[in-house]
């Protein structure tokens, strides 16, 4: 990675949403500086608002819930949209889905209720494009640990990743990639501890 390659280069503040229209070609790394922090992930097409991630597609399509090294995320119009080119931890979440204060409200108690979640910076990010809830989408978790027991039940357990640690991916299409660097503090997924990520945008 050299410096004349790097279209755009960004510190997310923890707690943050970050969004950024990335065009086919290009490559989007995402670091995690200290380790251990879920970075919750969508993807638009550029051009067409209503062709957007689709999870169902994508795992339907790979015959697996976790996202690899070689895993292609497709839109709901069955195109591929981005592809995991290199990854430093084995695997990302797909099912785990955004935190919101009313899950935070279930889960974990009345008084979490005005914490910030995920779904808050997904909807402060998209409100800048003209997006609003119904545009949302199931997400993936970047680094995000959600092992799956075999009856079936879901964990979230401390994540896969450790500082410096990223996970890369290649534009297969014009894209609008929006990120809720997660504010979670009631469960693992961010060491009860939410830290800065880094974006970095890379020429084709």
């Amino acid at each position: 990675m050299t410096d004349a390659l790097i279209l755009h280069d960004e510190t997310v503040p923890a707690r943050a949403p970050w969004m950024r229209r990335i065009d086919a070609g290009q490559v989007l790394r995402i670091i995690d500086l200290e380790g251990n922090q879920a970075v919750d992930f969508l993807l638009y097409a550029a051009d067409d608002d209503a062709e957007r991630y689709s999870a169902q597609d994508t795992i339907a399509s790979q015959r697996n819930i976790f996202l690899r090294t070689g895993s292609v995320l497709l839109s709901n119009e069955g195109r591929a949209m981005m592809t995991i080119t290199a990854s430093d931890v084995a695997y990302h979440d797909t099912i785990g889905g955004a935190c919101s204060c009313e899950s935070n409200t279930l889960r974990y108690g009345h008084h979490t209720k005005a914490q910030h979640a995920c779904v808050d910076n997904f909807l402060d990010a998209n409100a800048r494009a003209g997006r609003g809830k119904r545009d949302m989408v199931s997400n993936v978790n970047f680094f995000m640990n959600v092992p799956v027991e075999p009856d079936g039940t879901l964990g979230i357990v401390d994540g896969i990743s450790a500082p410096g640690l990223s996970v890369t991916l290649r534009a297969e299409m014009d894209v609008v990639v929006v990120v809720s660097n997660c504010p979670q503090i009631n469960n693992p997924c961010n060491g009860f501890n939410p830290t800065p990520v880094r974006m970095i945008v890379l020429g084709a």
